[in-house]
Order: structure tokens, then C-alpha cells, then sequence
């Protein structure tokens, strides 16, 4: 099939331009970040005639006068130990449900669908009750534990194993003594990577932008995520002219999910797009 390199080149320029046109509040973000107090609404990006004016003391600030350095790893530490957990147990829990069979199986993921018609924020009054029964306010366990197993999770890991794992290569595992759990690790978590780096990148994200849930539950801003924190520092009195540290807490706090993405983006792109052929 012939091309037209005048379309060709016209489908580009146009991509080009929604590119930029996207990345541009990306962009600002990080010239706010280099700009004076003085200079940030002074010019559009960067002030071209006084390159000398640019200045790293919005870095300097944000860690000098906060615990952001503290909040920073907060979040890292939340987001990382959900994302294991989460992962681990949504991938373990699919293999059962693709695989094996046992008696109440179906009325079980209906149940488990079910609860996903449910919006999160009608079981906050219950989820904090429960919480305060174990002991848990304010304790980093009643954000990772209520979390740790997606019922999407579950399903996604199900059909793609269900599509993607033959049960000939289960039987030969089991024949050459492999155990079951062995066989989710060795032969079945390898044969859905993809899938399994889409998801990681998925929950990742989810786990660092959470904010309600967080919010409610931990009180010590000892404890505070970036979320929390950024949102309390725009209604700080001191932070209301100085938009040049808030620009860079928000730049600082994207950076790992860019970072994750550039990792993961191969293994991104290939699990969202594996279940769009089919076989």
C-alpha cells in the first residue's frame, strides 16, 4: 500500500504540535521552578535577556523550611510497599481463578465484581470504624492493609492468564516437581510480564496520588504523603506569594512516576495492547 508523503508529513506536524501543545503546563512547571519570585508571571517560560537571574533557591527552600525530605519518603515507602503487595497478591489470586476450580467459584467473583459497583467513598464511615477497632489511626497499616488486594487487579491478572498461560505448560511443571507456588513464580510470572508491568505501573501511580483515604487516617504530619503535604502548604499564609516552592514541591513529586514510566514504558505499552488481538 502506497503512502502519501504529503500526508505523511502533514500527520506528523500535526502530532508534533499536540505534543507540544501537551507537554506545555509540563513545561512551565519546570521553568517556574528556576524563575524568581519576581519573574514568575513576568514571562511565559524562561526570561531569555537575564538567564543569570535563574536560581535553584525554590529547591533550597522547600527542603530547608518543611520535612518534605520526610514526606518524599513517605510516599516513596507507601507507594513501593503497596504496589509488592498488591501486585504480589493480585497475581497470585488471579492464577487461582483462571486455573483451578473449586466449589463456590462463581458466586464468588460475582460477589467480587460486586463490590467494585460500590463507590469507594460510601464505605469511609465503615473503613474508619473498622481502622479504629484495630488500633490502626494514624498507623501506616490501615493505608497498605485496606488496600492491598484490586478487585480489578484480580480479574485482569485472571483473563490474561486465562488467555495467555496454556494448561499443558502448568501440567509440565507439575510433572517436573515444580510446586504450585513455584509455578506461579517461575512459569506464569513470566509469561504475563507485560501484563504484570502495566499493572505495577498502575498501582504505583494510584498509591502515589491517593489523598483521601491518607488524609483521613493519618494525623501526625510526621506521616504526611506529598499529596497531603503539597495540599496543606497552598493554604499556608507564607506559601501564598511564593508560587516558585510550590512549583517545585509539585515538580519533585512527579518525578518518580516519570521515572517508573520510563522503566516500565515497554512493558506498559505491550500489556495494555496484548488483549487487543485476539489469540
Amino acid at each position: 500500500m502506497k503512502t502519501n508523503p504529503a500526508a505523511t508529513v502533514s500527520l506528523h506536524v500535526v502530532l508534533v504540535f499536540l505534543a507540544g501543545v501537551s507537554l506545555m503546563p509540563l513545561l512551565w512547571l519546570v521553568c517556574a521552578t528556576v524563575k524568581r519570585g519576581d519573574d514568575l508571571f513576568a514571562y511565559a517560560l524562561l526570561p531569555w535577556d537575564h538567564l543569570d537571574r535563574l536560581t535553584l533557591n525554590n529547591f533550597r527552600e522547600l527542603f530547608a523550611r518543611e520535612s518534605f525530605g520526610r514526606w518524599l519518603l513517605n510516599s516513596l515507602f507507601l507507594a513501593s510497599t503497596h504496589t509488592v503487595v498488591v501486585v504480589m497478591l493480585s497475581s497470585l489470586g488471579g492464577f487461582a481463578l483462571a486455573k483451578y476450580r473449586f466449589r463456590g467459584k462463581k458466586p464468588l467473583m460475582l460477589m467480587m465484581l460486586g463490590t467494585m459497583l460500590l463507590p469507594s467513598q460510601v464505605l469511609l464511615p465503615s473503613s474508619y470504624e473498622l481502622m479504629n477497632q484495630f488500633g490502626w489511626i494514624n498507623s501506616y497499616l490501615a493505608v497498605l492493609v485496606p488496600g492491598a488486594v484490586s478487585v480489578f487487579g484480580l480479574f485482569l491478572f485472571r483473563q490474561t492468564i486465562a488467555t495467555t498461560v496454556p494448561d499443558d505448560l502448568l501440567a509440565a511443571g507439575r510433572v517436573d516437581g515444580c510446586s504450585e507456588f513455584r509455578l506461579w513464580w517461575d512459569v506464569v510470572l513470566p509469561v504475563v510480564r507485560p501484563m504484570t508491568g502495566a499493572f505495577t505501573l498502575m498501582s504505583f501511580l494510584a498509591a502515589w496520588n491517593s489523598f483521601l483515604w491518607p488524609q483521613i487516617v493519618l494525623q501526625d504530619e510526621g506521616k504526611y504523603t506529598l499529596p497531603i503535604a503539597l495540599a496543606n502548604m497552598v493554604g499556608l499564609p507564607e506559601y501564598q506569594a511564593e508560587y516558585g516552592v510550590l512549583m517545585a514541591g509539585t515538580l519533585v513529586s512527579i518525578a518518580p512516576v516519570v521515572l517508573l514510566f520510563a522503566i516500565l514504558q515497554k512493558e506498559f505499552i505491550a500489556g495494555l495492547s496484548s488483549g487487543a488481538v485476539k489469540g
